[in-house]
């Protein structure tokens, strides 16, 4: 009943302050010019082009702006007086349009503004209209794939490893400003799978971008403090039937593809694709171990092969209808299985200062992990006028099996000794809900509100089987043999205002959540039980200067649940010598993000620029401690705060005409501090990561690019990771022009990727080396059929996706 109440409180709230504001009417004194620009081209909407209002008179710049996602504008400026618009873009013929404003013109939509690619000839180069892999948005950062030809063969963890703000380790886990704790969309809507297998799982040659979203407003799930990472797949524009097939092969029996399909016509859209991917990477790792006892010191050294695959296949399709001129009703759905292995064939030497017996023998270690996944999903929209007032509707249903299993061995003289079998296995599903509503005010002030529901449930068995020598047999262990049961459900209430006086705009949101969870240990007869209330403010702004100059400032509170891995009251073996233990008591972590942004234009060059500064309450850490048997024993814990407080910057120039550089950083301070069994600690270093990209057009149909990443030092709060650099090129020849492309791409060509990191505790020391088997060698081909036009979606369009195009959101 309390909840209600505050809910109740909370949306009467909302809906009074945007009562208020909504009487205020900005801009009496001005008039608005509004706008599209298209490429002259391929008729599509142009991002990020550069609008700059000129007065005619003297040629002075009045004001300006910036296109968004779907190529739209809307400036302010004051009326009575004759000006000249100024289009231009990176690698386009700028354009200008002269208009006159007047008493009675308070409005002027200039409609669709179509831009010419330049085309600059010398000699042997020709150079064409080229987009930056990662382009900086006012609200967000947006990847572009197709432009990173040196991973197309890839996935879209590969595509991420080349944002300056992320992080891949050697087994492609990605990390966002230093946190694992992010949430994955794809197209908008939650993935099926666990973010990491989500990221690993789809193609790069079937990703038409990627949006980075650090600092989501209200209105979305407030779910991984780092943010949130969503997929859009590619589709097409053009009608009737056409396509795109892409494959790939390389070294280490690596190899794969996927197609694309679409039919349209004026009533219906439908789409069917797939993809299958096999990578495979051999490498070595070495480690080194040490246990602190009270009167003796144990070491373990270990040095071998370490090999890491991946199969991944996935089909989806959808299906579109258009009712009438209000309405869209839309279906889909994904089907796929996902196999990880990771194989480890290590030489032991054990030894300890109690003895002078000095061990040596093998072991290996096989863990695997995946299953089958499927989601459905339905969309409904209804559009009362065409400025934007709306209804969003959207059911989504998702079911996937994730079965892991690991089995240890250890062998001396060549028989078995010892040996350990841990299995994980249970279905899970979910089930979601969610509605959205829009009512502009004007075209500079709207209201927004919605509900979203969710209910997950899972069981789960672990199961533990120990080497028999006797019989040559795994024997199941019942006492550390455990099945759960897990239920999870939130239910949030949103509601949002945004307006814009003069060039200023604002938009300030609250999003409450109520959750339940509900862990049983069938098999121990332990139950736990969580109910609580939530609220997550937003707040973001954004001022656009003359000369097409633009400022945003944001605020957002978010969190991040604990996993169910992590929440597990009993031992989990991972392998021979390490252990987890789940924690129930554990609290979410809390994050509160400020970020301040400015994105601008030196001539012909952008240049854009982001700090931010995050604080996280109740950090969630892996805490370590050894025990007897050279067994390292890892449980989870709210070990206190951590600090980053950086910068993000990006430059695009072209230094010549065949030449174009982007140039990417990340610099900021972390700082983790709290208690570990009671005793305090506080851990600080400095990180910077830079990205770099050179492209070469050599003809107009050969295109040459190369890149370097570099990652600084970084710590934890027991540990420590080395700096790694890594460098790839790619060579791209346009055999048939828009139809038939090849690509030659070589990863990591100075070896150089190498992974080292450090755990340190009271009572243990742990120090692991990897290394990839580099260069690797892929050839990726593409042919496209009967004209097929990648899409670019603008906010609220088909298929329920990931709004993209105002201020916020």
């Amino acid at each position: 009943m309390k909840f209600c109440i505050k809910i109740i409180l909370t949306v009467l709230t909302l809906n009074l302050f945007t009562v208020i504001s909504a009487q205020e009417r900005t801009g009496i004194n001005s008039s608005l010019i509004t706008g599209k620009v298209l490429d002259a081209d391929t008729k599509h909407a142009i991002e990020y082009a550069n609008v700059v209002v000129l007065s005619k008179t003297d040629s002075s710049v009045v004001t300006g702006g910036v296109t968004d996602v779907s190529g739209y504008f809307n400036l302010n400026i004051s009326p009575l007086e004759s000006y000249v618009v100024e289009v231009r873009f990176i690698g386009y013929d700028t354009k200008q349009i002269e208009i006159q404003i007047n008493k009675e013109s308070r409005k002027l939509d200039l409609g669709n503004i179509f831009i010419q690619p330049s085309a600059i000839n010398l000699s042997d180069v020709v150079v064409q209209g080229e987009r930056s892999p990662v382009t900086y948005e006012i609200d967000k950062k947006v990847v572009n794939p197709d432009q990173m030809q040196t991973v197309i063969s890839g996935n879209a963890a590969d595509i991420l490893e080349n944002v300056p703000s992320v992080q891949v380790d050697i087994d492609g886990n990605v990390s966002l400003r230093g946190s694992q704790n992010f949430m994955v969309l794809i197209d908008g809507r939650p993935s099926v799978l666990d973010p990491q297998d989500a990221l690993q799982q789809i193609a790069a040659s079937s990703i038409e971008k990627i949006e980075i979203i650090t600092n989501p407003s209200a209105k979305y799930d407030p779910e991984g403090t780092a943010g949130i990472i969503n997929i859009i797949l590619k589709k097409n524009t053009g009608y009737g039937l056409n396509g795109i097939v892409n494959a790939n092969a390389g070294m280490y029996d690596s190899y794969g593809g996927d197609f694309l399909i679409n039919y349209q016509n004026e009533g219906i859209k439908t789409n069917l694709g797939f993809d299958y991917n096999q990578r495979f990477n051999p490498g070595v790792q070495r480690q080194n171990s040490i246990y602190y006892y009270d009167d003796y010191t144990s070491t373990i050294n270990s040095t071998g092969d370490a090999d890491r695959g991946r199969t991944n296949y996935e089909g989806r399709g959808g299906i579109e209808f258009t009712l009438g001129t209000n309405d869209n009703l839309s279906f889909g759905g994904r089907v796929g299985k996902r196999e990880g292995e990771q194989k480890l064939n290590q030489d032991y030497n054990q030894f300890s200062t109690q003895d002078s017996i000095n061990l040596n023998y093998t072991g290996t270690s096989d863990r695997t992990r995946g299953g089958v996944y499927y989601s459905l999903n339905s969309n409904y929209s209804h559009y009362f006028d065409m400025n934007g007032h709306q209804l969003l509707v959207e059911l989504f249903y998702s079911n996937q099996e994730s079965d892991e299993l690991t089995t240890t061995s250890e062998f001396s003289q060549g028989s078995q000794v010892s040996g350990r079998k841990t299995n994980e296995f249970g279905p899970s599903s979910e089930f979601r809900g969610k509605l959205d509503y829009s009512l502009p005010f004007s075209d500079v002030s709207k209201f927004e509100a919605g509900y979203q529901g969710e209910v997950e449930l899972s069981d789960e068995t672990n199961e533990l089987f120990e080497y028999n020598q006797s019989t040559n047999m795994y024997d199941l262990q019942s006492e550390f043999s455990n099945m759960n049961r897990y239920e999870t459900g939130e239910h949030a209430l949103y509601s949002m205002y945004s307006n814009k006086i003069w060039e200023l705009s604002l938009q300030a949101g609250l999003r409450t959540e109520f959750t339940y969870r509900t862990i049983e240990v069938i098999t121990q007869n332990q139950y736990f039980e969580l109910d609580r209330v939530d609220y997550f403010p937003s707040l973001h702004s954004s001022y656009k200067f003359e000369g097409g100059t633009s400022l945003m400032a944001s605020y957002s509170r978010r969190i991040e649940r604990p996993r169910g891995w992590a929440l597990e009251p009993f031992p989990t073996w991972i392998d021979a010598n390490n252990v987890r233990i789940g924690n129930p008591d554990l609290e979410p972590e809390f994050i509160d993000s400020y970020e301040a942004g400015v994105q601008s234009f030196i001539g012909e060059s952008s240049f854009s620029t982001e700090l931010y500064y995050r604080i996280t309450k109740n950090k969630i850490e892996p805490v370590s401690t050894a025990v007897d048997s050279n067994i390292t024993v890892t449980t989870f814990d709210n070990t206190g705060n951590d600090y980053s407080l950086g910068a993000e910057l990006m430059f695009y120039l072209d230094p010549f005409d065949f030449w174009n550089i982007n140039l990417m950083g990340n610099i900021f301070n972390y700082r983790v501090e709290g208690e570990i069994f009671d005793e305090p600690y506080s851990r600080e270093s400095f990180n910077w990561q830079g990205r770099f990209y050179n492209t070469f057009k050599l003809w107009s149909s050969t295109q040459i690019q190369f890149n370097t990443n570099y990652n600084s030092p970084t710590v934890t709060s027991q540990g420590r990771m080395e700096e790694f650099i890594s460098s790839d090129i790619s060579v791209r020849q346009e055999i048939i022009k828009s139809i038939l492309a090849v690509t030659f791409q070589v990863q990591d060509i100075f070896s150089s990727s190498k992974r080292e990191f450090t755990t340190e505790g009271s009572n243990f020391y742990n120090y692991t080396y990897s290394d990839r088997s580099t260069p690797t060698f892929m050839l990726h081909l593409r042919y496209t059929f009967n004209n097929y036009e990648q899409k670019r979606e603008g906010r609220g369009e088909e298929n329920g996706e990931f709004e993209t195009g105002d201020d916020f959101n």
